[in-house]
């Protein structure tokens, strides 16, 4: 081993492990607390039926009841459309108009008809998409989801509007 000398310290390389992300406490305590919360809360039966991929929305800082109400049936449907043989332009128009009028007549729970898309070419429900795009932009929609087996099933949706302003 003659002629072997170490290497200068300025060429050795880096080794260090790099810092972590910083994380956010408070979203981690809030994450825990609802992990925590969901585990010890025994499921009810309705809560085990209620876990399908059925379209809900429910308007941000609103309690989980308002929907769960609204799929339990415990808000009388008070006005209803359908949007049957309509197509996008005037459905949105409809739709518009429909709930414009409740929110006046202080309505606040209405059944909108969209259908199943069964007549349609390619037996897909267009306005059905559309529908909910529509309402998840309209400030007086607290809540939608879909209706019950005997109120319309997968050609409906239930709407919840907010209270009309005196």
């Amino acid at each position: 081993m003659l002629g072997v000398v170490p290497l200068p310290e300025r060429n050795l390389a880096s080794v260090e492990k790099p810092r972590p992300l910083p994380q956010a406490r408070q979203q981690a305590a809030e994450e825990q607390a609802v992990l925590a919360d969901s585990l010890v809360a025994p499921l009810t039966l309705q809560d085990r039926l209620e876990g399908g991929d059925e379209p809900v929305y429910l308007r941000h800082g609103l309690a989980q009841s308002v929907l769960r109400d609204l799929r339990r049936g415990r808000w009388v449907i008070q006005g209803e459309i359908d949007l049957h043989g309509l197509n996008r332009d005037q459905a949105r128009h409809q739709v518009a108009a429909f709930l414009q009028t409740a929110l006046h007549q202080g309505k606040r729970c209405l059944r909108i008809v969209h259908g199943k898309g069964l007549g349609s070419p390619q037996k897909l429900s267009v306005l059905r998409q559309l529908l909910r795009g529509w309402l998840a932009q309209r400030q007086e929609v607290l809540a939608y989801c879909q209706a019950k087996p005997q109120d319309g099933g997968e050609g409906a949706l239930l709407v919840l509007l907010r209270a009309a302003r005196q």
